[in-house]
This record gives structure tokens, sequence and C-alpha cells, in this order.
């Protein structure tokens, strides 16, 4: 008896807390849109150069989906909650440069103080290891959100 007391309990608190986090990123339905000038990785997918919408693709922020407007091409990933000080002005998509190689790795809307980050694949991983090695870290590339 104690323990489905106390299993209700923990549960109505959880149900609590979720409900006060304040609303994040993108509303499902009002996708994010970006001009990308060079191919990025995703989730261990290569992407083309173009036209991109970001948008939830349910009603938690977890789930997001990248589709090129030209190529028809898409990516769908999961994503983290990450956050700023200062909430950007403007929203902006940051990818993680090595040499000539992207990854995304952040999504930001502008007035946010909340955005959402991906974990980073093995093969950034590998990569960012690669670059420890040599004393140096991949460069932030950031494109502003049209």
């Amino acid at each position: 008896m104690n323990r489905k007391l106390i299993a209700i309990l923990s549960a109505g608190c959880l149900l609590a807390l979720l409900a006060v986090v304040p609303a994040q990123a993108q509303l499902p339905g009002e996708p994010i849109r970006v001009t990308i000038p060079f191919d990025f990785i995703v989730r261990g997918r290569t992407l083309p150069a173009g036209k991109y919408l970001i948008r939830r693709i349910g009603d938690t922020p977890d789930g997001l989906m990248v589709y090129n407007i030209n190529s028809h091409q898409h990516a769908l990933f999961e994503s983290e909650p990450v956050e700023k000080v200062r909430a950007p002005k403007r929203g902006e998509v940051v990818f993680h440069e090595y040499g000539d190689t992207y990854f995304l790795a952040e999504i930001w809307t502008g007035g946010e103080q909340t955005g959402r980050e991906l974990i980073p694949s093995r093969a950034e991983r590998r990569l960012e290891h690669d670059l420890a090695d040599k004393g140096t870290a991949p460069t932030m590339v950031a494109l502003a959100i049209e």
C-alpha cells in the first residue's frame, strides 16, 4: 500500500513539474526557415546545401525534422533542451565545423532562452577527439533564421 501511495505521489509531482516548464523552441505548425550554404550531417545523414524548414514532428519539442524545400530530402532527429543566459534576439541554427564537414548542433528561436541541442553522433565525437589531440576545437557556425 505504501509503495502505491509513493508511486502515485511521485507521478503527481512529476506531472506538476512538467506543467510549469516553459514552452520551448517552436510550436507545432510553425517551421523555422533557414538557407544553409553547405552540405551538412544530421544523425549520420548528409543533406545538401539549400533552403530548409525545421519543425517539430509532434507535440513535444524533442523530435524535430529538417526538410530541404528543393530536393525534398529530410532527416528526423531527437534533441535536448539547452539554455543561454541571454535570449538571442534573432533565431539561429548552429553547426559544428570540422574542416569542410558540418554537423547540425543547435537550433534557437529568437527571444527564447531555451533552444534545442542535438547529441553529437559517434562520427562527430571522433572528429572532436581528433581535433582535441591537436589542441584545437570545432568552429561554431551560426546561420540566421529567415
